[in-house]
């Protein structure tokens, strides 16, 4: 490969890495399974690593289930990611309709509490996130067409 065609491969590499985001998901329970969107269930007795691609218009659902408790339902809190607009707006502007929120680094499952805990970096304080009924009954209603 010519050394000028180099900058353009590594433009388009650092694009398509772009485009995902991984978070860490714990519980305050060890028994605690949580499933988003269409992937298995995952059990959060340790905490889970997992990719998922940013987004623009989509959201991520979720049904927290411990035993005992009735499901949680809702949708995964996103943040707006400043770099991929500009990014977007620089080297391809039809991508800004694609990947301007991603997961947070970092999310905590507490079903008990009926909250859902998220933060950017490890040392921050926790924000917290409480589903809407509204939220909550459209997940549930996602979960059910997916039975």
């Amino acid at each position: 490969m010519k050394a000028k065609g180099l900058p353009t491969l590594v433009a388009a590499l650092v694009l398509a890495s772009g485009c995902t985001a991984t978070t860490t998901l714990r519980s305050t329970e060890p028994d605690l399974a949580v499933k988003i969107n269409q992937d298995a269930p995952l059990m959060l007795s340790a905490p889970v690593n997992k990719t998922y691609k940013a987004t623009s218009f989509g959201q991520y659902r979720f049904e927290a289930t411990q035993p005992g408790m009735e499901p949680m339902y809702g949708i995964v809190p996103l943040k707006f990611n400043g770099g991929y607009l500009a990014a977007d707006i620089l080297f391809f502007a039809p991508a800004l309709f694609y990947n301007l929120r991603e997961v947070f680094p970092y999310y905590e499952f507490d079903v008990a509490q009926g909250v859902v805990r998220y933060k950017k970096n490890e040392q921050d304080p926790w924000l917290s996130y409480k589903p809407t009924a509204a939220e909550a009954e459209r997940a549930r209603a996602y979960f059910a067409g997916q039975r």
